[in-house]
């Protein structure tokens, strides 16, 4: 007689834990089987992993609350969440008023404008490293290009773009054992903070034609954003549009690398028809925001167990793109997946917080996928080398060495 002494361990879910964070994935699996609503009584933090339970977390009002933020780090969660988290730290209905303020400013007509310069910026890194041959996929190329356009896009000039890349990287870094931000990463959003204030001075002084001066001069029936408003936003846009982006972009390379039959399928030739199913299927199955955190406003019974109301809970994305039931062979990396399982993935989340930027994030990845796949006739990924990101809600490469082959 066997025993099945897996299921007799106890499951660890500890997302400040370096291991976990090198891959969660068998953590997720063992949750959603046998504690889909989990408590982890050290941290005091509940975790959901269903996809349905989190689809339903998204459409439920009243319960699942983000007045408290998104991050579950001790100085990142509290009621002043919004002045760094901007619309993710809010409810209704103060979520809608500055949602519909931020959207006067960050219209689709604004990121569409952008393709031209997102295409140029693109064909400048990538001919810069096809002159190496041999560089860094994240250092030189994902992590300037989505920066470079958020940037752009709000007036940043081009002398001081690599030292906010730099201060927003830092702002995400988590260390082994540190329970909360350290300071490095306290630090270096208070620089960005005060950088996104004397910007916004000055365009209030003289409004230029950008995303920061929109956001200023946005109204609704005589409502405006005051400057933290418009501060706040651009911190997230900073940090959650730029990292999540140069994160998927890492991942694309990653993965498609480690399976050379759908690797030899999309750099058959300069057609870039298989780039918007590769993005898809990686936004799916290795996603950059893993974990949103909510405040629960009331009891949550799920599975027969009870969160109770003030607790602090994760909505696990990661897990929620590989349930197996909702995603056939779900821990399979497969670009040529149906597309009807792609169109139920929760990377970008959903209902009223779903991603504004997940736009811009998708014609970014299709703009700097295509340019690579018409100009590159093979990748390689040196896998052994790849440093991962430490960080609680996000997951991405910090470095992947990569050769490339020249059309």
């Amino acid at each position: 007689m066997t025993t099945d002494i897996t299921a007799r361990t106890p499951i660890t879910f500890d997302p400040y834990d370096y291991a976990f964070q090198e891959d969660p994935y068998p953590v997720y699996a063992r949750l959603r089987t046998e504690e889909p609503l989990h408590h982890n009584p050290d941290l005091d933090l509940w975790a959901l992993t269903r996809h349905a339970d989190i689809s339903e977390a998204f459409r439920t009002e009243g319960t699942y609350s983000n007045a408290w933020g998104v991050a579950i780090e001790q100085s990142a969660w509290g009621p002043d969440a919004h002045k760094v988290m901007s619309i993710l730290g809010m409810d209704p209905p103060r979520q809608n008023r500055l949602r519909s303020l931020v959207s006067r400013g960050f219209t689709p007509r604004r990121v569409h404008d952008l393709l031209p310069r997102v295409q140029a910026l693109a064909e400048r890194y990538l001919s810069e490293c096809l002159e190496m041959g041999s560089f860094d996929w994240i250092t030189d190329f994902a992590g300037k290009l989505p920066m470079d356009v958020i940037s752009e896009m709000m007036g940043v000039p081009e002398e001081d773009r690599t030292e906010v890349r730099r201060q927003a990287d830092i702002v995400v870094h988590r260390e082994d054992g540190l329970y909360d931000v350290p300071p490095a990463g306290a630090e270096a959003s208070m620089w960005l903070v005060v950088y996104y204030q004397e910007m916004v001075a000055q365009r209030r002084r003289q409004p230029s034609d950008d995303l920061t001066s929109a956001l200023i001069e946005a109204e609704i029936d005589g409502d405006r954003l005051t400057d933290e408003d418009v501060i706040a936003f651009l911190f997230l846009m900073v940090v959650a549009g730029n990292e999540t982006t140069t994160k998927l972009l890492g991942h694309a390379v990653f993965h498609l690398t480690r399976h050379p039959d759908q690797l030899a399928l999309v750099f058959a030739g300069p057609d870039p028809e298989l780039v918007s199913p590769w993005i898809e299927e990686t936004l799916r199955y290795d996603t950059s925001s893993q974990l949103l955190a909510r405040y629960l406003l009331r009891d949550v019974e799920l599975h027969g167990v009870v969160a109770p109301k003030d607790s602090k809970l994760l909505l696990c994305l990661g897990s929620a793109n590989r349930d197996e039931r909702v995603f056939s062979r779900p821990d399979e990396y497969d670009i040529l997946r149906d597309k009807a399982e792609l169109a139920q993935i929760l990377s970008f989340g959903g209902g009223r917080h779903f991603c504004l930027g997940a736009n811009l994030a998708r014609m970014e990845a299709q703009t700097a996928l295509r340019e690579l796949v018409n100009r590159v006739k093979s990748i390689e990924v040196d896998h052994d080398r790849a440093v991962r990101v430490h960080s609680v809600n996000v997951r991405g490469f910090a470095s992947l060495p990569m050769k490339v082959e020249h059309r």
